[in-house]
């Protein structure tokens, strides 16, 4: 990727540091979900091991971290079934969904008008996360290299998030984050950074310019889904970077349209 430094220890969208201790666990839970999805009236620990082909202890290891989370329910004579958390797990999945088919058309506007592909993230759990990405051939998607959650300091996604956050929320949030330098234009000082987002010359809208990959220019404007905060954002090749007050007249609308949308009552 352009712009990326070799050696650098960051952790890229798809690594996972003590990888396959940890994916082989949620692997062998998942496979006991399954095993107890097919016994309506339950099935025991011993029948579940059987079932899955694993070593009891594990199973049992497994089965007792699924009850304290709700995910499996013991009943009163030792057998394992479903528990109630799964089903809340397919509702607000539902809800999400059917909150961002409600926007995806004013994306895709937005990508065609634009040529360019259309973000939007959410502030969820201290964290900025890519809720929806609309592109196309003719308007190609940044490659997500470093994920959204370690690079909110070099995306104008994620510093339109930072922006709109209170004094103590940014603080928080800059705690817990390495500002680490993606491109030679990435800004890892978070007094510099907190100065830039509030002196924005297209503010409510904030730029990434070259921040996070070297190429790509990008803005966005903060949206709210109810009262959670969000932003709504365009990536450009670098050499249209003229037209970025152009592309902020038009997100300004196109984000208070998604904003009326995700907050009308399902």
């Amino acid at each position: 990727m352009p712009g990326a430094a070799a050696g650098r220890t960051l952790v890229r969208m798809g690594d996972a540091p003590n990888g396959p201790t940890l994916i082989g666990s949620v692997q062998r839970a998942f496979r006991l979900l399954e095993a107890m999805s097919a016994h309506d009236n339950g099935a025991p620990a011993k029948q579940l091991a059987r079932e899955t082909e694993l070593p009891l202890a594990t199973a049992y290891h497994l089965l007792r971290t699924l009850v304290h989370d709700g995910y499996a329910r013991k009943l009163d004579d030792g057998a394992f079934v479903l528990g109630d958390r799964l089903g809340t797990l397919r509702t607000s999945s539902g809800r999400a969904q059917t909150l961002l088919s409600r926007v995806r058309p004013a994306l895709a506007a937005l990508r065609d008008e634009l040529s360019s592909a259309a973000y939007l993230t959410f502030y969820e759990d201290g964290e900025i996360r890519v809720a929806e990405i609309v592109d196309g051939p003719r308007a190609p998607r940044v490659d997500l290299w470093v994920g959204f959650e370690d690079a909110g300091h070099a995306t104008a996604l994620g510093k339109s998030v930072l922006r709109e956050l209170d004094e103590e929320a940014r603080r928080e949030y800059l705690s817990r984050h390495h500002l680490a330098d993606l491109t030679p234009r990435t800004i890892t000082d978070p007094p510099e950074l907190l100065r830039r987002l509030d002196t924005s010359p297209l503010a409510p809208a904030v730029t990434d310019m070259e921040e996070y990959a070297l190429g790509t220019v990008c803005v966005a404007v903060p949206v709210y889904s109810g009262g959670t905060l969000g932003s709504l954002g365009v990536s450009l090749r670098a050499d249209r970077r003229r037209r970025l007050e152009d592309v902020t007249a038009l997100l300004m609308p196109t984000a208070d349209r998604v904003t009326r949308s995700l907050s009308l009552t399902i």
